[in-house]
Protein backbone atom coordinates (compact mmCIF):
# COMPACT_ATOMS: atom_id res chain seq x y z
CA UNK A 1 0.00 0.00 0.00
CA UNK A 2 1.06 3.32 -0.89
CA UNK A 3 0.21 4.90 2.59
CA UNK A 4 0.06 3.22 5.82
CA UNK A 5 -3.25 3.40 7.72
CA UNK A 6 -3.17 4.37 11.17
CA UNK A 7 -4.22 1.99 13.70
CA UNK A 8 -5.41 2.99 17.53
CA UNK A 9 -5.52 0.18 19.78
CA UNK A 10 -6.33 0.59 23.41
CA UNK A 11 -3.41 -0.49 25.95
CA UNK A 12 -5.24 -2.49 28.10
CA UNK A 13 -5.20 -6.23 28.65
CA UNK A 14 -7.63 -7.06 27.22
CA UNK A 15 -6.74 -5.85 23.96
CA UNK A 16 -3.19 -7.78 24.15
CA UNK A 17 -4.91 -10.80 21.52
CA UNK A 18 -5.24 -8.15 18.91
CA UNK A 19 -1.58 -6.50 19.56
CA UNK A 20 -0.48 -9.99 19.66
CA UNK A 21 -2.29 -10.89 16.31
CA UNK A 22 -0.88 -7.72 14.78
CA UNK A 23 2.28 -8.02 15.42
CA UNK A 24 2.93 -11.28 14.37
CA UNK A 25 0.95 -11.27 11.19
CA UNK A 26 2.60 -8.77 8.97
CA UNK A 27 0.37 -6.18 9.75
CA UNK A 28 2.68 -3.97 10.96
CA UNK A 29 4.60 -3.24 7.76
CA UNK A 30 1.37 -1.53 6.56
CA UNK A 31 0.27 0.57 9.28
CA UNK A 32 1.44 2.98 12.07
CA UNK A 33 -0.08 1.52 15.69
CA UNK A 34 -0.79 4.21 18.12
CA UNK A 35 -1.77 2.76 21.79
CA UNK A 36 -3.43 4.63 24.58
CA UNK A 37 -6.41 4.10 26.71
CA UNK A 38 -10.00 4.31 24.85
CA UNK A 39 -11.49 7.37 25.09
CA UNK A 40 -7.70 8.80 23.68
CA UNK A 41 -8.43 6.71 20.94
CA UNK A 42 -12.06 7.55 20.14
CA UNK A 43 -10.77 11.36 20.11
CA UNK A 44 -8.00 10.80 17.33
CA UNK A 45 -10.59 8.59 15.48
CA UNK A 46 -13.30 12.06 15.53
CA UNK A 47 -10.36 14.24 15.24
CA UNK A 48 -8.81 12.03 12.07
CA UNK A 49 -5.38 12.10 13.75
CA UNK A 50 -5.85 8.14 13.37
CA UNK A 51 -8.23 5.85 10.23
CA UNK A 52 -8.95 3.13 12.62
CA UNK A 53 -9.27 2.59 16.26
CA UNK A 54 -10.64 0.31 18.88
CA UNK A 55 -13.03 2.61 20.32
CA UNK A 56 -15.54 2.15 22.90
CA UNK A 57 -18.80 1.95 21.11
CA UNK A 58 -20.33 5.19 22.53
CA UNK A 59 -18.06 6.93 20.59
CA UNK A 60 -20.03 5.67 17.50
CA UNK A 61 -23.38 8.02 17.35
CA UNK A 62 -20.69 10.66 17.40
CA UNK A 63 -18.62 10.20 13.93
CA UNK A 64 -19.48 12.13 11.16
CA UNK A 65 -18.69 8.52 9.09
CA UNK A 66 -18.76 5.05 11.39
CA UNK A 67 -17.63 1.49 9.55
CA UNK A 68 -17.09 -1.18 11.85
CA UNK A 69 -14.58 -2.91 9.86
CA UNK A 70 -13.56 -6.41 11.94
CA UNK A 71 -15.58 -9.83 13.10
CA UNK A 72 -13.59 -8.83 16.36
CA UNK A 73 -14.32 -7.12 19.31
CA UNK A 74 -14.25 -6.37 23.05
CA UNK A 75 -17.25 -7.94 24.42
CA UNK A 76 -18.71 -10.45 26.83
CA UNK A 77 -21.32 -12.89 27.21
CA UNK A 78 -21.97 -11.95 31.08
CA UNK A 79 -19.53 -10.93 33.60
CA UNK A 80 -16.46 -9.04 32.23
CA UNK A 81 -14.83 -8.80 35.31
CA UNK A 82 -12.74 -5.22 33.97
CA UNK A 83 -15.53 -2.91 34.13
CA UNK A 84 -17.30 -2.59 37.31
CA UNK A 85 -18.72 -0.76 40.17
CA UNK A 86 -16.63 -1.03 43.31
CA UNK A 87 -17.88 0.12 46.54
CA UNK A 88 -17.40 -0.23 50.36
CA UNK A 89 -21.32 -0.53 50.74
CA UNK A 90 -24.01 -2.59 48.97
CA UNK A 91 -25.95 -0.36 46.05
CA UNK A 92 -28.91 0.72 47.90
CA UNK A 93 -26.45 2.64 50.41
CA UNK A 94 -24.44 4.10 47.19
CA UNK A 95 -24.93 8.03 47.23
CA UNK A 96 -21.95 8.91 44.63
CA UNK A 97 -20.79 7.41 41.60
CA UNK A 98 -17.52 8.50 40.49
CA UNK A 99 -16.81 7.95 36.06
CA UNK A 100 -13.62 6.86 34.74
CA UNK A 101 -12.59 8.61 32.35
CA UNK A 102 -10.94 6.04 30.12
CA UNK A 103 -14.28 4.88 28.46
CA UNK A 104 -17.40 6.90 27.82
CA UNK A 105 -19.36 3.31 27.18
CA UNK A 106 -18.57 2.04 30.75
CA UNK A 107 -19.54 5.00 32.56
CA UNK A 108 -22.84 5.50 30.73
CA UNK A 109 -23.52 1.91 30.53
CA UNK A 110 -23.27 2.01 34.09
CA UNK A 111 -25.72 5.14 33.88
CA UNK A 112 -28.83 2.91 32.07
CA UNK A 113 -28.29 -0.21 34.44
CA UNK A 114 -28.55 2.26 37.61
CA UNK A 115 -31.63 4.35 36.12
CA UNK A 116 -33.68 1.02 35.05
CA UNK A 117 -31.87 -2.02 36.14
CA UNK A 118 -31.24 -1.08 39.70
CA UNK A 119 -33.96 2.05 39.39
CA UNK A 120 -30.82 3.94 41.35
CA UNK A 121 -30.56 7.49 41.92
CA UNK A 122 -26.87 8.96 42.46
CA UNK A 123 -25.20 12.05 42.09
CA UNK A 124 -22.22 11.39 39.18
CA UNK A 125 -18.70 12.78 40.28
CA UNK A 126 -16.05 13.10 37.20
CA UNK A 127 -12.85 11.10 38.28
CA UNK A 128 -9.58 12.44 38.89
CA UNK A 129 -6.53 10.81 38.32
CA UNK A 130 -6.63 9.43 42.12
CA UNK A 131 -9.67 8.62 41.99
CA UNK A 132 -9.74 5.11 42.85
CA UNK A 133 -8.22 6.25 46.35
CA UNK A 134 -11.54 8.05 47.14
CA UNK A 135 -14.04 4.95 47.08
CA UNK A 136 -14.69 5.35 50.67
CA UNK A 137 -18.13 5.16 52.95
CA UNK A 138 -21.15 5.87 49.81
CA UNK A 139 -19.02 6.68 47.64
CA UNK A 140 -18.17 4.46 44.53
CA UNK A 141 -16.57 4.37 41.37
CA UNK A 142 -16.95 2.77 37.62
CA UNK A 143 -13.20 1.06 37.09
CA UNK A 144 -12.35 0.25 33.95
CA UNK A 145 -9.32 -1.94 32.80
CA UNK A 146 -6.35 -3.60 34.06
CA UNK A 147 -7.21 -1.29 36.93
CA UNK A 148 -10.44 -3.19 38.02
CA UNK A 149 -8.94 -6.51 38.10
CA UNK A 150 -6.51 -5.81 40.25
CA UNK A 151 -9.51 -3.63 42.22
CA UNK A 152 -11.53 -6.76 42.51
CA UNK A 153 -9.82 -7.93 45.73
CA UNK A 154 -9.78 -4.37 47.07
CA UNK A 155 -12.91 -3.53 47.38
CA UNK A 156 -15.54 -4.99 49.37
CA UNK A 157 -18.52 -5.00 46.79
CA UNK A 158 -17.88 -5.23 43.21
CA UNK A 159 -20.86 -4.52 40.54
CA UNK A 160 -19.89 -6.41 37.36
CA UNK A 161 -21.39 -3.98 34.28
CA UNK A 162 -21.41 -6.99 31.81
CA UNK A 163 -23.28 -9.58 34.22
CA UNK A 164 -25.94 -6.55 35.11
CA UNK A 165 -26.59 -6.07 31.19
CA UNK A 166 -26.72 -10.01 30.59
CA UNK A 167 -28.93 -10.52 33.62
CA UNK A 168 -31.04 -6.76 32.79
CA UNK A 169 -31.36 -7.69 28.17
CA UNK A 170 -30.38 -11.22 27.60
CA UNK A 171 -27.47 -10.00 25.74
CA UNK A 172 -24.10 -10.12 25.50
CA UNK A 173 -22.55 -6.29 25.80
CA UNK A 174 -20.02 -4.77 22.93
CA UNK A 175 -17.72 -2.46 24.71
CA UNK A 176 -15.36 -1.15 22.18
CA UNK A 177 -15.24 -2.47 18.19
CA UNK A 178 -12.70 -1.50 15.65
CA UNK A 179 -13.68 1.15 13.75
CA UNK A 180 -12.87 3.36 10.57
CA UNK A 181 -13.89 6.78 10.14
CA UNK A 182 -13.28 6.32 6.12
CA UNK A 183 -13.69 3.81 3.72
CA UNK A 184 -10.74 1.67 3.58
CA UNK A 185 -9.29 -1.01 1.60
CA UNK A 186 -10.65 -4.51 0.99
CA UNK A 187 -7.42 -5.68 1.10
CA UNK A 188 -6.37 -4.32 4.17
CA UNK A 189 -10.17 -5.08 5.52
CA UNK A 190 -9.58 -9.01 5.37
CA UNK A 191 -5.90 -8.81 6.59
CA UNK A 192 -6.78 -6.86 9.65
CA UNK A 193 -9.49 -9.63 10.66
CA UNK A 194 -7.20 -12.28 10.01
CA UNK A 195 -4.42 -10.67 12.55
CA UNK A 196 -7.34 -10.48 14.92
CA UNK A 197 -8.27 -13.78 14.79
CA UNK A 198 -4.35 -15.06 14.80
CA UNK A 199 -4.08 -13.31 18.48
CA UNK A 200 -7.43 -14.57 19.61
CA UNK A 201 -6.74 -17.96 18.42
CA UNK A 202 -3.04 -17.94 20.49
CA UNK A 203 -4.02 -17.02 23.78
CA UNK A 204 -1.60 -19.52 25.52
CA UNK A 205 1.64 -17.64 23.48
CA UNK A 206 -0.42 -14.10 24.48
CA UNK A 207 -0.41 -15.68 28.24
CA UNK A 208 3.54 -16.27 27.90
CA UNK A 209 4.45 -12.67 26.88
CA UNK A 210 2.49 -11.35 30.16
CA UNK A 211 3.60 -11.27 33.85
CA UNK A 212 0.74 -10.36 36.30
CA UNK A 213 -0.86 -11.80 39.63
CA UNK A 214 -3.31 -10.42 40.58
CA UNK A 215 -6.23 -11.91 38.41
CA UNK A 216 -6.33 -14.95 36.24
CA UNK A 217 -5.85 -13.89 32.75
CA UNK A 218 -6.22 -17.58 31.15
CA UNK A 219 -9.91 -17.53 32.63
CA UNK A 220 -10.47 -13.04 31.78
CA UNK A 221 -9.05 -14.37 27.99
CA UNK A 222 -11.16 -17.39 27.46
CA UNK A 223 -14.39 -16.58 30.16
CA UNK A 224 -14.64 -13.10 30.48
CA UNK A 225 -13.82 -12.11 27.50
CA UNK A 226 -15.85 -12.67 24.54
CA UNK A 227 -13.83 -11.47 21.14
CA UNK A 228 -15.79 -12.61 18.31
CA UNK A 229 -18.61 -10.05 16.96
CA UNK A 230 -21.58 -12.40 16.67
CA UNK A 231 -25.32 -12.15 15.39
CA UNK A 232 -26.23 -11.62 19.21
CA UNK A 233 -23.50 -9.04 20.35
CA UNK A 234 -24.70 -6.76 17.61
CA UNK A 235 -28.33 -6.82 19.10
CA UNK A 236 -26.75 -6.10 22.15
CA UNK A 237 -24.86 -3.20 20.66
CA UNK A 238 -27.97 -1.54 18.74
CA UNK A 239 -29.91 -2.02 21.65
CA UNK A 240 -27.06 -0.22 24.07
CA UNK A 241 -26.91 2.21 21.39
CA UNK A 242 -30.68 2.97 21.28
CA UNK A 243 -30.46 3.49 25.12
CA UNK A 244 -27.86 5.40 24.78
CA UNK A 245 -30.16 7.80 22.74
CA UNK A 246 -32.24 8.40 25.09
CA UNK A 247 -30.33 9.52 28.15
CA UNK A 248 -30.61 12.89 28.39
CA UNK A 249 -26.94 13.72 29.64
CA UNK A 250 -25.48 12.18 26.48
CA UNK A 251 -22.41 14.14 25.48
CA UNK A 252 -18.78 13.91 25.13
CA UNK A 253 -16.93 14.33 28.39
Amino acid sequence: MNKRIRVGAVSYLNTRPFLYGIANSGLMDEINLIQDYPAIIAEKLLNDDIDVGLIPVAMIPFLDEAHIISNYCIGTEGEVASVAIFSEVPMDQIDTLILDYQSRTSVNLAKILLKEYWKKEVTFEQATPDFIEKISGTTAAVVIGDRALVQIKKSAFMYDLGAAWKSYTGLPFVFATWVSNKVLDIHFIDIFDKANAYGVNHISEVLNAIEFNEYDLNYYYTKNLSYLLTDEKRKGLNLFLEKLAELNNVQIQ
